[in-house]
């Protein structure tokens, strides 16, 4: 299947406050000269923030990776999970269409996205709400035909079900995922053939399911302010002893008393490590390196071979006044914060060891 981006394009992206944060974040996580391993975490949130991932937020990921921009672009146009056309404001509605569910009547779930969102897959609604695309295997053969919604399946479809499941949508309620039939998970239709013992009654959806409900607003795309609730599985106890709050969020846990031997041991490690002395941070004042106008006679170095530097970031260094390795291996902690105070994604010359590799790039020339 040939992916573009999409003929219209915004003029620019930029990350809201929270996402920026968490972005700067995933990125620590990597090794230093690695932070281009980051993109995928990092388009990903792009497309949660706009729903879709435009050609701004390929290459503002890619600027803050220090990455060609062609390489970002690859990796959205390679995975399917990237959106590369405008989705749904309300949903994106992805159908398995692959064996299991095809012959239990995804057919018939298409004919209704095509009568009520659009007759072709990747377009928008009338009213921009939704959009919808046919799918590879989602891993709910048991429960077909089925859709994805987010992040939520809903299981045991049929047309009507399907177009209430839209109705209700458009009227701003969450339907609870997961088997649409009475189901409790994937048992077989005709009742349980193993395990009969077990007991449905506890609680009312499977875990899915009922984390969704805990949770209200599955369907709603991330933007960085979501708080992780914990579920009543999670505080060890079953959903019978855990009356739902009115706003969907369950209460932390009331802290659990280590065992006696635990609190010991961790009173005896304590004991016999010596206390740490704290440390003034000292506040590193700005001090302007040397900077060239232009480039000597030899013509600038290539700066692009600093891991962490892209097309952009060398662009950045040079209208700073920055040609060469040898200024860069120069700068001290007082000219680090000089330039950094003038660089987009502060943190970065320190965390990828710029000096370290100036040095030997200039031993090099």
């Amino acid at each position: 299947m040939l992916r573009r981006l999409y003929h219209e394009q915004p003029e620019s992206f930029a990350f809201t406050a929270e996402n920026q944060k968490w972005a700067e974040a995933q990125i620590t996580k990597y090794p230093a000269g690695r932070a281009q391993s980051a993109v995928i975490p990092l388009l990903w949130r792009a497309q949660e923030q706009e729903g879709w991932l435009t050609r701004p937020a390929i290459e503002y990921v890619a600027d803050m990776l220090g990455m060609a921009h062609i390489r970002a672009f690859e990796v959205a146009s390679f995975y399917f999970m990237f959106q590369l056309t405008p989705t749904g404001s309300i949903a994106h509605v992805q159908i398995c269409g692959t064996l299991s569910c095809m012959i239990c009547g995804a057919e018939d779930l298409i004919k209704v996205c095509q009568e009520q969102i659009a007759e072709k897959p990747f377009t928008l609604s009338e009213d921009g709400a939704f959009t919808w695309e046919e799918v590879e295997c989602l891993g709910a053969c048991a429960n077909a035909p089925m859709i994805q919604i987010g992040k939520d399946y809903y299981e045991d479809l049929t047309a009507e079900r399907f177009a209430e499941i839209l109705a209700e949508l458009r009227a701003g309620k969450v339907p609870v995922p997961g088997p649409q039939n009475g189901r409790f998970a994937s048992e077989p239709l005709s009742g349980l053939t193993s395990l009969k013992d077990f007991d449905s009654g506890k609680t009312k959806y499977n875990a899915s399911a009922q984390l969704a409900v805990d949770l209200g607003e599955t369907v709603k795309r991330i933007d960085g302010t979501e708080v992780p609730i914990l579920t009543p599985w999670m505080k060890g106890k079953d959903a019978s002893d855990v009356a739902a709050p009115a706003n969907g969020k369950v209460a932390d846990p009331a802290p659990v008393a280590k065992p006696a031997h635990a609190q010991k041991a961790e009173a005896d490690a304590k004991a016999a490590k010596p206390a740490a002395k704290a440390e003034a941070v000292a506040e590193v004042d700005e001090a302007e390196p040397e900077v060239l106008t232009a480039a000597r006679s030899e013509g600038a170095d290539d700066l692009k071979k600093i891991s962490g530097v892209g097309p952009k970031l060398e662009q950045t260094l040079n209208e700073l006044g920055f040609f060469h390795f040898d200024q860069i291996a120069k700068w001290t902690e007082a000219e680090i914060q000089w330039v950094d105070n003038r660089l987009k994604f502060k943190g970065r010359i320190t965390r990828d060891d710029w000096i370290g590799q100036a040095a030997e790039l200039a031993k090099k020339d």
